[in-house]
């Protein structure tokens, strides 16, 4: 748990999460328990589509949330994002949109929107810093995806200037740890590349083909970490500007997965595939406003979060 939490903030408040049922949900719920909070409302897919306005009522009619967590989104790695981009952009502003007009129509305290790294300009100066959020065009591959999040800024600082509406806005680095998505066709780098490396291993296999050629580099956010952040700015932050979450520590693709080849044990040869896409060449972000707004650093080491997310892989799905 983070070092600063007011541990009466979540007493007696409802709290509806939307995508509470999800990878970074399951850690955002458990945070919520250690912080006290004790009406937590998890609206789940079968119950609701959150694109549709009637669906979105109908959950405000159960939950009556005084704060709400938007954490739901449709999300995936290129591949995804390559072959669905209308999917990936209609469906993230349908819900966040109208997710955020009916909490402010029907008075929510307060709004805490989960935006994307995916909303950055591609090219954009390293370490990603907030005020350049605006400074170009998203990279090609997810940009319907990274710009359908980023309108949730627009809104909640319109919201915030026309109504008063304490809506804030969190931009999380791309994440990681148990629970996450390992299927090969729809997960991120991660998940894919311990999947990859134990079945490799399992069978035999001499190499592994990677996609790209190694160079783009990446920042990661074990997901505890996330969840600790999103809380904490949900107890300490009443702002209009974006504040990104990360580790501060940018690694290379090439490295990475040298790293969890070592982790997982896999001792082949690794061949990198240049017909497929490498995606946005940098990310990393200046996680210092996170820092100064509201008191959070991420606690967890890159090496020590890897380990966790390979022993729940091969524990959970690697015996089936």
């Amino acid at each position: 748990m983070s070092p600063q939490t007011d541990p009466n903030f979540w007493k007696n408040r409802r709290v509806c999460v939307t995508g509470g049922a999800g990878f970074l949900g399951s850690f955002v719920i458990e945070a919520l328990k250690q912080r006290g909070a004790s009406e937590v409302y998890v609206p789940t897919l079968e119950e609701y589509d959150l694109v549709q306005p009637a669906d979105i009522q109908r959950m405000y009619d159960t939950a009556r949330p005084d704060i709400v967590i938007h954490l739901a989104a449709l999300a995936g790695g290129i591949g995804a994002n390559r072959a669905r981009p209308a999917d990936f952009f209609y469906i993230n502003l349908m819900m966040g949109v109208q997710l955020m007009h009916e909490a402010w129509k029907r008075g929510v305290g307060k709004f805490v929107a989960i935006g994307t790294v995916c909303a950055y300009p591609k090219f954009t100066p390293i370490p990603f810093r907030e005020e350049t959020l605006w400074d170009g065009y998203p990279e090609e591959t997810n940009a319907p995806y990274g710009l359908a999040k980023k309108m949730l800024l627009v809104q909640a600082q319109a919201y915030r200037e026309q109504y008063g509406f304490n809506a804030i806005y969190l931009l999380p680095v791309n994440l990681y740890g148990p629970r996450d998505n390992f299927d090969l066709k729809t997960s991120h780098v991660i998940p894919a590349l311990i999947r990859k490396y134990i079945e490799a291993q399992a069978r035999g296999d001499k190499e592994v083909v990677l996609w790209g050629d190694g160079s783009p580099t990446r920042e990661f956010l074990y997901a505890g970490d996330a969840a600790d952040g999103i809380l904490t700015a949900a107890e300490f932050y009443n702002g209009s500007e974006p504040v990104n979450l990360g580790s501060g520590q940018e690694i290379s693709i090439k490295d990475l997965s040298e790293m969890i080849a070592r982790l997982t044990g896999f001792e082949g040869k690794l061949v990198w595939d240049t017909s497929y896409p490498n995606g946005q060449p940098r990310r990393a972000l200046d996680t210092s406003r996170a820092a100064n707004y509201f008191g959070w650093r991420a606690q967890t080491s890159f090496e020590e979060g890897l380990k966790q997310t390979i022993a729940w892989y091969r524990k959970t799905v690697g015996s089936k």
